[in-house]
């Protein structure tokens, strides 16, 4: 594994990651603030939830980026379209599986069975993330494109 190309592209890429995601919730194509939500699980507050969740969005884009160093270590080849292929798997795993087991472990979520309470104020996501607009199985998925994208086209396999 080349290290220090791991170390920096996947940085790169998590960070390109985040602001398409903040660019896309300000632009309003989605409700989905995925930072918020992590912050939000450690910390009531909303100012400081922002702040924890891109902080721990931030470490766990780039210690998830080894799995798509270990793909492209096992090909022997990087590349943008294969980063693009895991992208596109670990999207589909986000929206499909991970955004709705978020109310089973998020402190502050409502789940959808029975709705909010005085402590579970949060939205849950929902399926593919829909109850945070239409567009946000779009946006997650080209989110993780361009972390893939990145993270191939620029990490070196040794």
């Amino acid at each position: 594994m080349n290290v220090g190309s791991w170390m920096l592209w996947g940085f790169v890429a998590t960070v390109a990651l985040t602001a398409a995601q903040v660019a896309t919730q300000e632009l309003r194509l989605t409700r989905v603030n995925i930072p918020f939500m992590l912050g939000s699980i450690f910390t009531p507050e909303r100012s400081r939830a922002k702040a924890l969740g891109t902080l721990l969005h931030l470490v766990n884009g780039w210690i998830f980026s080894l799995v798509y160093v270990a793909a492209f270590q096992a090909w022997g080849k990087a590349g943008a379209w294969r980063g693009m292929l895991i992208g596109l798997v670990h999207a589909t795993f986000v929206l499909v599986a991970g955004l709705p087991a978020l109310p089973g472990i998020h402190p502050r979520m409502a789940h959808e069975s029975w709705g909010p309470t005085a402590r579970r104020q949060l939205e849950p996501p929902g399926y593919l993330g829909l109850h945070y607009g239409a567009f946000t199985p779009l946006t997650v998925l080209a989110a993780h494109l361009l972390f893939g994208a990145i993270l191939g086209a620029f990490y070196r396999v040794r």
